[in-house]
């Protein structure tokens, strides 16, 4: 076996488990009412038919009422009736050979009280926390007694449940770190200020957790391996926590974490994104297992089995954690096992599933629209059962390909039309970028795959209405994707030469001139990626987007590592104004170009004398193809929306095809601007049923 150490079993307390591969606690957003439903178990249940030795689910899931879930729809510990759930989804994941434990917290302060119960937060000194704006009491001594209990009451849950084990959390700065750290526990009683006294409370929980569960149930603790305050928690103060917390003999395994994650810089470093390295704090799982004689489990942008068997081979850690790579291929350690390892979807870290948490809304993974969905979309793909229809596809962007991959494991012929020589569309744009380089890996698996199930791939072959009636088509997917936007108003002067495209920059059609400005209208990814990629080149760049921040619709985790280049960079950030015109100024040093913007609120106007203006502003759709196809086509090119929505299929794929006539459906940014993940479910949800 090509990775000994990763299939090697572990046994932890009476938990025996299959592999080292973890799929660890995260927030899913997938609970209903706080209970684990259908959807949360089938998510679960796709990870344990994939091979995965042991899930940890429901990060963040309270023991407490005045800890609230509901912002994040995790499991709700504090209560009964969440039982019936939790022990179906324990029966599910052990019909596949998996082991299946909960994690459980009080957030204290690390959360937000405006809603639902509207509670009075706690936490050890009432120190506000910046990123959920946490505003919190100072907890009182029958308040700790009372939420002791509220963590026994849980583990009592678990257990009778029948899910195979507890992890309380200690990371990320919930309660029992927040008591730990001095940054938060400013204390003068028996909670505070030496050491001892700070590990009272948590010590407190996980007594009474085994005191509840007995000695022979798996009871596991998260916790950070360095906060990166200056005022918080270094390494050597966790190392000598975790020998302490390992010494009392209530925990049968460490899980650990690097960075806190109380701001919104170290938050960035939890989920590392893209543009930090490979498993970027394994050095300080490393370090606490020196300290300690009880597993250690680590789990930050460990991504691939090579990785994984390295960490594990040099004894770094016990058990990877591998949670995203999971999300973006449930399947994954199933196929390094029957070695298909080049048939992965890997995850590229683009944080798009953690960025979607942040926002309250449910984590879905940029490349794979079936994750969580596995109620109505398909992980593997299965022949159909109809006729053999000929597809044919236009456009070789994940919109594309996605259709391609989909139609031909359908087993359908299938001709995909692409006019550049690679594939990729606008994801090869968004890997120019600094540190955004690894987009490019959610192609390269399209690419593999479409060429691995014989897809007839013709690049550099932009088809025409002509070409496609010619190969006499059943059906018709047009994913040409969309044409930057710059010509919203004709005062930015594009067509005359003012204003160039970030498309033109990133491609390097167009070369960054001395001062410029970039004009980033919708706040995506794009604009601060190209802002970025000047700044990089040493031209002087301004920033400016009419929202409240820049790079606002990038998401909680990717944000501020924007925003630490563009920083260290020089880059001027100018949020809150508009580019109203650009015009062309004869000045003793040239020709300048003036750019007009106008304040949101204020409406006064101030100029910029600029070398050049670089405009983002998303795309409109490239739908001439369409037009010219739409009324020869049986369904005029309408997609049914209900049939859509309700992951049922087509109604023209009913109707005789092919020498009738043939079905047109355009997906992606084809119809309107969306993101790369909207692309790729646009065609898994319609070309499954093909």
């Amino acid at each position: 076996m090509r990775y000994p150490h990763l299939f090697e079993p572990i046994q932890l307390n009476q938990l025996k488990i299959r592999n080292r591969i973890v799929s660890t606690a995260h927030a899913e957003v997938y609970a209903e009412n706080g209970i684990p439903g259908e959807r949360y178990i089938r998510y679960y249940e796709e990870k344990a038919r994939g091979g995965v030795g042991l899930a940890i689910c429901g990060g963040s899931s309270p023991v407490s009422r005045d800890s609230p879930s509901e912002w994040w729809s995790s499991v709700n510990l504090a209560r009964d009736e969440t039982m019936e759930g939790l022990a179906r989804l324990a029966e599910t994941m052990h019909a596949h050979g998996a082991k299946i434990m909960i994690q459980a917290t009080h957030m204290g302060r690390r959360t937000a009280w405006h809603g639902f119960d509207w509670p009075h937060l706690v936490s050890p000194s009432g120190v506000r926390e910046p990123v959920h704006r946490g505003n919190a009491k100072t907890i009182e001594i029958e308040e700790i007694r009372r939420i002791v209990q509220d963590y026994a009451q849980a583990a009592r849950r678990v257990k009778e449940s029948g899910l195979d084990g507890i992890e309380i959390s200690a990371a990320h700065q919930h309660l029992i770190d927040q008591f730990w750290s001095p940054r938060t526990n400013h204390r003068r009683d028996e909670y505070g200020g030496s050491l001892q006294n700070r590990l009272r409370f948590g010590i407190e929980v996980l007594t009474a957790v085994r005191e509840t569960v007995g000695r022979d149930f798996c009871v596991g603790l998260r916790l950070c391996g360095d906060e990166f305050h200056e005022d918080g928690l270094d390494h050597e103060a966790l190392k000598e926590i975790a020998q302490a917390m390992s010494e009392t003999g209530l925990i049968d395994y460490l899980s650990v974490i690097g960075s806190g994650a109380d701001t919104h810089n170290t938050l960035a470093n939890c989920m590392p994104p893209m543009a930090l390295p490979p498993e970027p704090f394994a050095h300080l799982a490393g370090g606490i297992k020196s300290v300690v004689k009880i597993p250690v489990m680590h789990a930050q942008s460990i991504r691939d089995a090579q990785q994984a068997e390295r960490l594990l081979a040099s004894g770094t850690v016990d058990l990877v954690g591998m949670t995203r790579a999971q999300i973006a291929d449930p399947h994954m350690v199933l196929k390094i096992r029957e070695d298909r390892e080049d048939q992965i979807k890997q995850c590229v870290g683009a944080n798009y599933c953690i960025d979607r948490q942040y926002n309250g809304l449910d984590v879905l993974c940029v490349q794979n629209a079936a994750t969580s969905r596995e109620r109505s979309m398909p992980h593997i793909i299965q022949k159909s059962s109809g006729p053999r229809r000929k597809v044919v596809v236009v456009g070789a962007g994940p919109a594309g390909l996605e259709a391609a991959r989909v139609a031909r494991e359908r087993g359908h012929e299938v001709v995909l039309f692409e006019k550049q020589a690679q594939v990729g569309g606008q994801v090869n744009l968004a890997a120019k970028a600094p540190k955004r380089e690894q987009m490019a890996g959610i192609i390269r698996w399209f690419d593999l795959e479409t060429t691995r199930l014989g897809v007839d791939r013709r690049l550099n072959c932009e088809a025409d209405a002509a070409m496609i009636l010619d190969q006499r088509p059943d059906i018709v997917v047009l994913a040409t994707g969309g044409i930057a936007h710059v010509d919203q108003i004709a005062d930015w002067g594009a067509d005359q030469g003012l204003s160039v495209s970030s498309w033109d920059i990133l491609s390097g059609r167009v070369a960054p001139q001395g001062n410029v400005l970039v004009y980033d209208g919708v706040s995506t990814h794009a604009g601060a990626s190209v802002a970025d990629y000047i700044a990089s080149r040493g031209h002087l760049v301004e920033i400016v987007t009419p929202d409240v921040k820049v790079a606002d619709d990038t998401g909680g985790t990717t944000f501020p590592i924007f925003y630490r280049r563009l920083y260290a960079q020089g880059v001027i950030q100018t949020p809150n104004c508009w580019l109203d015109r650009v015009y062309r100024e004869h000045t003793p040093d040239g020709n300048k170009l003036v750019a007009v913007l106008r304040n949101e609120y204020t409406e006064v106007q101030e100029e910029r004398v600029v070398d050049q203006v670089v405009i983002e502003n998303g795309i409109r759709p490239n739908e001439a193809l369409y037009w010219q196809l739409k009324e020869r086509s049986l369904n005029r090119g309408q997609t049914d929306t209900e049939a859509l929505f309700a992951a049922r299929p087509q109604p023209v794929l009913s109707q005789p095809l092919g020498q009738g006539g043939f079905a047109l459906f355009r997906i992606g940014d084809a119809v309107s601007m969306h993101n790369i993940h909207a692309a790729i479910y646009d065609a898994l949800r319609l070309c499954k049923d093909f």
